[in-house]
């Protein structure tokens, strides 16, 4: 007996690439679950693409305090 696994449509494989788009599986207490995926600037998550690219005034402004950079450190 030989069970064959039917082929998917064009919209199901279009759907099933959407979803591996929007969400990602973790293990949560050994199970594994469907979570979305954090949300990416050109490839980097949020808080990377700020700490590279914002400039201290909008920083300040916006009182994102943690991601200004002393002149002592850098």
């Amino acid at each position: 007996m030989s069970k064959h696994k039917r082929k998917l449509t064009v919209a199901e494989k279009a759907e099933k690439k959407l979803r591996r788009k929007e969400y990602m599986t973790v293990f949560i207490n050994g199970k594994q679950k469907r979570v979305k995926r954090p949300q990416t600037i050109d490839g980097l998550d949020m808080d990377e693409f700020i700490r590279r690219n914002a400039d201290p005034i909008w920083l300040h402004q916006n009182e994102m305090w943690e991601y200004m950079i002393d002149e002592d450190e850098s």
